[in-house]
């Protein structure tokens, strides 16, 4: 069966799930979808792993202007086949903060690349939505690593004096990432909570130290 196929297929599954009441409640940072059913993610996650993974249809899938075909395609496509050469792939294809958690949750974090993916997606000039799904991406991590607490720290300083909605949206996942890592030990926590006070006083940045406070309370 060929892609197209594949993917009316699919389409057909989702279409039998369709919500209206979920899409019309759905809120998001970004763009919005060209055809979106509604499917609930607990479902749209159980039709899209069904079929197991297939990274080039996955690839396919996330070129359609559909919610629920792309959302699936995080978890269709392989992790072992997330290399550096399709950052741009799936980094240009973020509309929003919804596709940025889910690929955070289904593909990002469970691949061996994520540190190069953190390093290039976090660089000063990434699209907000790339830098958002970095943190996401890195909160789930296993092991994360104390060496991102400086850039998702600067991620916010960036963004808090500019952009007041995509500041709050990188500080949602600097508090994600940062807690991921304090709560690891008493001196990741200490450095944690000193990187964030350095941050000025502007409202992402209070919102990331009144968040970590209370998340890492001794």
């Amino acid at each position: 069966m060929d892609f197209t196929s594949r993917m009316a297929a699919l389409l057909g599954a989702f279409r039998r799930e369709r919500n209206g009441a979920v899409a019309d409640s759905m809120r998001f940072y970004g763009k919005s979808y060209g055809l979106n059913y509604g499917v609930s993610l607990p479902t749209l996650r159980t039709l899209a792993r069904a079929g197991g993974t297939d990274h080039e249809f996955a690839k396919y899938l996330y070129l359609q202007d559909v919610r629920c075909l792309r959302l699936a395609a995080f978890h269709i496509a392989d992790p072992a086949r997330l290399i550096p050469a399709e950052f741009a792939f799936w980094g240009g294809g973020l509309l929003n903060s919804e596709l940025a958690e889910e690929a955070a949750f289904a593909l990002l974090s469970r691949s061996e690349a994520l540190p190069a993916l953190f390093e290039a997606w976090t660089a000063p000039g990434a699209p907000c939505l790339e830098q958002y799904a970095a943190l996401m991406a890195a909160a789930r991590a296993p092991h994360p690593s104390p060496e991102w607490i400086v850039p998702a720290v600067e991620a916010v300083r960036r963004a808090a004096s500019d952009d007041a909605p995509a500041a709050r949206l990188l500080a949602q996942g600097a508090v994600a990432l940062l807690t991921a890592i304090g709560s690891l030990n008493d001196e990741n926590r200490l450095a944690v909570l000193r990187a964030a006070g350095s941050l000025e006083a502007l409202p992402a940045a209070e919102y990331l130290r009144g968040e970590l406070a209370w998340r890492l309370e001794a």
